[in-house]
């Protein structure tokens, strides 16, 4: 059989960095190529190509045999490729058809949408794939693993036959992700054949027909699911053998640290987010809160370190009352917080990194004297942290925005773990790492936990929930649902309980 793709000796430098190095990769029709590697390996780097984005230094495209050049999306989709991005590209005040046809928009006359014969091509769209959806339903009313199928309908709209999957899972629940696999097994079989870029090496393993692994900008190797293991995996995309289950002891868990009573806490469109929640978490254990990403966790977590005030209901920590104190104030408490958004919430980019490991210490001895700053002092701090860390950076003096994902992610749990805690509060810890990054990350919080810490930790991914907690907390629509001892929950009794579902 003749690809449908090939790319050939791909070759594309910024400076100081071979992002991709002679890459090879082929594409056949009906397939699903899953292609595998840590942040910072290329990946991203060779779909913006293939998608016209950016320009090789070196190499060809060709489709069907044919060598093309992509000066552009609009290039890109007129050879038949379609691009669905991680981060949903939808306009929530508008409907599904008006998304669909943004930028190839349908008209009647001069002036007027011709939206019904938008919404006769999704409908039949819907009906030929299995993506049920409604055309006039506003996106902001949608679920969002409905809205990942208006992302799928609007390339097959424009006619894609290849489809570039970018982290397509990485808000869904298991419930959902298993609708995924199903509609794009439906793709595969109508002839489409799919690029699928992911993290999860069990996802991968369960969906592809061959998986490519990238490692610093070289293909090291491609595999059938059936001729490898996730170890093997984990290992070609990091260089080494790599630990991919949580090693911890059981909990002893103490006294209660954080107790969260009846608390009420609102978006910031000044909706309710949070809604009565309850719950304590107690020295030496993991409470992990499970849920679909928008039902109340930012909130929460935002309310307990003090960066949003709640309107009812009361945080204690150790017995006293903090309901409203500032991060600072918890901060020296021993108060740890792993934000949500490391670059928008945890990090001040163009500061060194030294600067950003003393970003809650800074004004303290010995890094502060009478106000004026110790630069010795920080420096010496983050070498020290750097090595401990194992954080890749240059210098200690590199603005942190010049770090990969997971070396910024490192940058945040050396400045919160290496100083006394009693509790720590981790929001999506490993969001969008690679696997040897997340498992240094979870054998951090679980060395916080076992010095005597409680932990909170909110997350998306199933399995690192179920891996990292001793207790699991289930929210939905800003309420806790369900409460389980994480060795008695499995993946389906939490995603029903995620979607609002019951459990016998």
């Amino acid at each position: 059989m003749e690809p449908i793709l090939e790319l050939k000796g791909i070759v594309k430098r910024f400076p100081g960095v071979l992002a991709n190095d002679h890459i090879d990769l082929t594409l056949y029709p009906g397939e699903i190529h899953a292609l595998l590697g840590e942040n910072g390996a290329g990946k991203s780097t060779l779909m913006n190509i293939l998608y016209g984005l950016i320009a090789p230094d070196e190499g060809s495209i060709l489709i069907r045999g044919e060598p093309v050049t992509l000066r552009s999306p609009a290039d890109a989709i007129a050879r038949g490729i379609g691009m669905v991005h991680q981060h949903f590209m939808l306009i929530p005040v508008m409907t599904v058809a008006e998304n669909v046809m943004l930028g190839q928009e349908s008209t009647r006359g001069r002036f007027f949408l011709d939206t019904r014969r938008v919404s006769e091509r999704i409908r039949e769209l819907s009906a030929r794939y299995g993506l049920e959806v409604d055309p006039d339903a506003l996106v902001q009313h949608l679920p969002v693993g409905v809205q990942q199928r208006v992302e799928i309908i609007k390339v097959l709209y424009r006619d894609a036959q290849i489809l570039i999957l970018d982290e397509p899972t990485a808000v869904l629940t298991p419930q959902e992700v298993e609708e995924l696999f199903a509609i794009l097994r439906n793709l595969v079989k109508s002839g489409h054949s799919l690029l699928f870029i992911t993290h999860k090496l069990k996802e991968a393993l369960s969906l592809a027909d061959r998986i490519t692994v990238v490692r610093q900008g070289r293909v090291v190797g491609t595999r059938r699911p059936e001729e490898t293991s996730e170890e093997e995996l984990a290992a070609m995309m990091v260089g080494r053998d790599v630990v991919l289950s949580v090693e911890k002891a059981p909990a002893r868990p103490g006294k209660p640290v954080l107790t969260v009573d009846n608390l009420w806490v609102e978006s910031d469109q000044g909706q309710p987010a949070v809604r009565g929640v309850s719950f304590e978490v107690r020295a030496g254990e993991i409470l992990g809160i499970a849920g679909v990403q928008g039902n109340g966790q930012t909130e929460l977590m935002e309310a307990l370190f003090g960066l949003r005030k709640p309107y009812a209901g009361r945080i204690l920590i150790d017995g006293h009352e903090v309901t409203g104190a500032s991060p600072r104030q918890l901060a020296e408490m021993g108060v740890g917080y792993i934000p949500e958004d490391r670059q928008r919430d945890g990090l001040i980019l163009p500061f060194p990194v030294a600067e950003n490991l003393v970003l809650n210490r800074y004004h303290q001895p010995p890094y502060s004297q009478r106000g004026v700053l110790q630069r010795d002092q920080i420096r010496e701090n983050a070498e020290q942290l750097v090595k401990a860390f194992d954080i890749r950076a240059s210098s200690v003096q590199v603005p942190v925005q010049t770090l990969s994902g997971g070396n910024q992610q490192k940058v945040i749990a050396a400045r919160e773990l290496s100083r006394p805690i009693k509790l720590l509060l981790a929001s999506q810890p490993t969001r969008g790492l690679d696997v040897g990054s997340i498992e240094y990350i979870h054998k951090q919080i679980v060395e916080a936990r076992d010095r005597g810490a409680a932990v909170v930790v909110v997350s998306t991914e199933l399995d690192e929930i179920l891996s990292l907690s001793d207790r699991i907390a289930v929210l939905y629509r800003g309420r806790v649902v369900g409460l389980l001892e994480s060795r008695e929950a499995d993946r389906t009794q939490l995603g029903l309980l995620m979607t609002g579902g019951s459990v016998a």
